[in-house]
């Protein structure tokens, strides 16, 4: 098999097969087999659930729901922060036979609509407000009869299918049923054990150009997703997760919840939305063994004012993903934060997401420089432009087949077909390059690689060597467009406190260590950086600022 070693083809081999189960059998096992052991704590919301009492908070909602009406495959959409309710409602879903819909808690009025037309969602849970958002107040923008509702009778002509509004906390709200209610309103429960291969599952994909995409994933594709990346972290009964990353996203639904549950571990909620210090607080009064986030919440934690305060020797490991991972702060995790096992994962919603992950026996610079192996029961090859497989460490775009690729784009079988080819590859738009080894490392998106005089340059390498100079916080590359070169180089910087940089400064640092059409043309310092609600730098948003304050077009100079 020679031949076949020197391509960029891999497969994930194991011993342990996939498992035909549904969302719900995966907390029935857990409450089975370990009914006492803690299996979900929101220490922010002061409660508390055994996997026993986990199961009997979820079988009140599932009976609620059924109660009120709602069918096998009908979608049930969920609008909310983190809170416990968030995953009494999935696993509730999964009772009860339904559809559930993630959606984003950031998102306002156009977007909630688009939504729920789309997945002609029966019902949705919500919180009256979070922060500056007034859900509320969106809903009744959206839907002028519910101040006359009957809460058990909705009936809107925006919204066809949608017959119930379930608001969660303590205050009432016209034309809605509070979550309490819903809880007391079903007495028995018909059995409604989905097929695994059954969609239960749609998360919208946050695209930057166009109207988001609904991945619809089935309970065999996140079940197993989840189980796997347990496996990769070696988690175990007695762990404790922290996940404070948003539980809408895969990274919090699947790589957290799912993750431990079907390692009889416990998910731990430390408050609704992202809080550096909070994660710290509750890290250390919890003794969590585990943590979850993107580079970006890492990076604050790491530099709180009160970092050292807190300790953390009860952490062992954890997951890194969501958006490349620069190497200088993988490195301080492993030896700062106490998570000598901490792996990265790489993946996308559409694939359930995790396609390649490290493992805690992997060299320590594989383990800080890459995204590991290919996951098991997973294929991945990297095809060239010309839509061939590139030799071994030769970058082309990813290509993922296997159990975790989803079903289709909700109602959207146009766009399903640009993504998933007649062989069953999901196209993944990420630029990635496998070694020798079967190691995978990812350099940038298709649309993300800057194309300068021909020259095809990859923002990460640029990000990482960057990451190098004592006073870089954080960092961003992008392309902006020039007249000669068709795009240039710019870098947006945050800076360590205490420090002060000049731009000529930082281009000077990279003058003679990286190629000269690598070194930033232009260098923009910035407080922050633009953030998807799953902590993702939104890139497409610092291109279009820094050509606007540039005054850059697309367009040649006159």
């Amino acid at each position: 098999m020679t031949a076949s070693e020197e391509r960029s083809y891999v497969s994930g081999a194991s011993a342990q097969p996939l498992v035909y189960w549904c969302v719900d059998e995966v907390l029935k096992a857990a409450a089975a087999q370990s009914p006492q052991r803690l299996g979900l704590a929101a220490p922010f919301q002061s409660l508390s659930f055994s996997f026993a009492e986990l199961d009997a908070e979820v079988e009140r909602v599932a009976r609620g729901l059924v109660a009120l009406g709602l069918e096998r495959g009908d979608r049930i959409g969920i609008w909310s922060p983190n809170c416990a309710e968030w995953i009494l409602t999935m696993f509730a879903a999964a009772r009860a036979g339904l559809v559930l819909v993630n959606i984003n808690p950031a998102y306002r009025t156009s977007e909630l609509e688009f939504a729920l037309r789309l997945t002609a969602c029966r019902a949705l849970v919500f919180p009256a407000r979070f922060k500056t958002s007034d859900y509320a107040g969106m809903l009744r923008t959206l839907i002028p009869e519910l101040a006359a509702a009957d809460p058990c009778r909705l009936a809107t002509a925006a919204f066809p299918a949608l017959r119930w509004l379930i608001l969660l906390g303590s205050h009432p709200m016209e034309g809605t049923l509070s979550f309490a209610q819903l809880k007391t309103a079903g007495e028995a429960l018909e059995k409604r054990t989905p097929d695994a291969d059954e969609i239960f599952n749609i998360q919208f994909t946050s695209g930057t150009t166009g109207t988001p995409k609904g991945a619809a994933l089935t309970h065999f594709n996140i079940v197993n997703n989840g189980f796997f990346v347990g496996e990769g972290m070696r988690l175990q009964a007695e762990d404790k997760l922290c996940i404070p990353v948003p539980l809408y996203h895969c990274f919090g639904m699947v790589l957290g919840v799912l993750a431990a549950m079907t390692h009889r571990a416990a998910s731990v909620l430390p408050s609704d939305a992202f809080d550096p210090l909070t994660v710290l607080d509750t890290v250390a009064r919890e003794r969590c063994t585990a943590l979850h986030g993107v580079p970006t919440m890492f990076i604050a934690e790491l530099e709180h004012p009160l970092f050292k305060e807190f300790d953390l020797s009860s952490l062992r490991t954890g997951i890194m993903a969501g958006s490349p991972c620069p190497t200088a702060v993988m490195r301080r995790v492993v030896e700062e934060m106490h998570m000598p096992e901490v792996t990265i994962c790489y993946g996308m919603t559409e694939t359930s997401p995790v396609s390649f992950q490290t493992h805690p026996d992997d060299p320590l610079d594989r383990r800080v420089s890459t995204v590991g192996r290919i996951h098991p029961h997973v294929q991945v090859k990297i095809v060239d432009s010309a839509g061939h497989i590139t030799p071994r460490g030769v970058p082309g775009e990813i290509f993922t087949r296997g159990y975790s690729v989803m079903r289709c784009y909700w109602n959207d079988e146009a766009r399903t077909r640009e993504v998933i080819d007649a062989g069953g590859w999901m196209h993944t738009g990420d630029l990635g390059v496998i070694d020798d080894q079967g190691y995978c490392n990812i350099v940038g998106r298709v649309k993300d690689m800057i194309i300068r005089g021909g020259e095809n340059i990859s923002p990460r390498e640029i990000e990482e060597f960057l990451y190098r100079h004592p006073a870089v916080l954080d960092v961003a590359v992008v392309g902006v467009p020039d007249h000669k070169f068709g795009e240039a180089v710019a870098a947006c910087i945050r800076l360590r406190p205490g420090h002060a940089v000049t731009e000529e400064d930082i281009r000077e640092y990279c003058r003679g260590q990286i190629a000269h059409y690598k070194v930033p043309r232009y260098v923009r310092f910035a407080e922050s950086f633009p953030l998807t609600v799953s902590g993702k730098v939104q890139k497409f948003l610092i291109r279009e600022s820094l050509s606007a304050e540039l005054h850059l077009s697309e367009e040649p100079h006159a």
